[in-house]
């Protein structure tokens, strides 16, 4: 791993192919989450991240999406200052659906 705080959707295919010890967190809300998923992601809706954040294993890489990237961002940072390795997905689960897997729907 590079270490930067950012991953791009080539770079997430790359690492989810290689079956690396990496945890997708999906921080979008529900209703999203019934439209369109990355692979077999933990749903915490970003507003829960707080109060839920016992539920994240600190001993993996998280990678952080949301739909483009903006809301990812902001979680990513705030789980590196709790002592988390998180990343965020650059361009989001839009991103992805464009340019890696157009089988996941766009909304």
């Amino acid at each position: 791993m590079d270490g930067g705080l950012d991953i791009e959707p080539g770079d997430l295919a790359r690492r989810l192919r290689e079956a690396g010890s990496l945890q997708l967190l999906d921080i979008r809300e529900p209703w999203e989450w019934s439209l369109a998923q990355i692979g077999k992601p933990h749903l915490l809706a970003m507003n829960q991240l707080p109060i839920a954040i016992e539920s994240l294993d600190r001993d993996r890489e998280l990678i952080v999406y949301c739909h483009h990237g903006v809301r990812s961002e902001l979680a990513a940072e705030w789980l590196r200052a709790q002592g988390f390795r998180a990343r965020n997905l650059v361009g989001g689960i839009d991103r992805w659906s464009r340019e890696i897997d157009p089988s996941v729907p766009r909304y």
